[in-house]
């Protein structure tokens, strides 16, 4: 099911089709869409991965992500942007990260989700936990991840 907010972090499952639509509807200057769908990996640094939990504070992680969203709308020429994330146990191959942005062309629409998805990779409050057969451990982050967001002029420093 759909819903005009920009934000959504929930447990069920979301459709791409349906979003791409919902997010497009009302807006005949929409020239271009553009998605990015993450999916949990069945492996991560040669270890497999059986699980995946993910944990978030409510409201904190909605507000950071809103903002987030407003930082994009200011630095890129889209016209929406929409952004749902699961939390909960997620197997290998489950959806896990919905980033849709709209504009009138593809170029500023591509920046932009690419903005808001190392940003989200960074910077959301999100703890991740993956359970092998070896057991559970918490996920780091990445120094790639904060090189991604460097790019666009923002520190992290949140790897080790």
């Amino acid at each position: 099911m759909t819903s005009s907010a920009r934000v959504l972090i929930q447990t069920q499952d979301f459709d791409l089709g349906a979003e791409t639509l919902a997010l497009r509807r009302d807006d005949g200057g929409v020239g271009a869409v553009v998605s990015f769908v993450g999916t949990v990996r069945d492996g991560a640094d040669g270890a497999p991965v059986e699980l995946m939990e993910l944990e978030h504070y409510p409201g904190m992680t909605e507000a950071a992500i809103e903002a987030m969203v407003d930082q994009a709308l200011r630095r890129f020429d889209i016209r929406a942007a929409r952004v749902i994330h699961r939390v909960g146990p997620l197997k290998p191959r489950e959806q896990i990260v919905l980033v849709l942005v709209s504009s009138r062309h593809r170029g500023q629409a591509f920046q932009a989700c690419e903005f808001l998805m190392d940003y989200l990779k960074t910077q959301a409050p999100f703890w991740k936990k993956e359970h092998g057969p070896d057991g559970a451990h918490w996920v780091d982050a990445r120094v790639a991840d904060d090189e991604a967001l460097a790019r666009w002029g923002i520190a992290s420093g949140n790897a080790a």
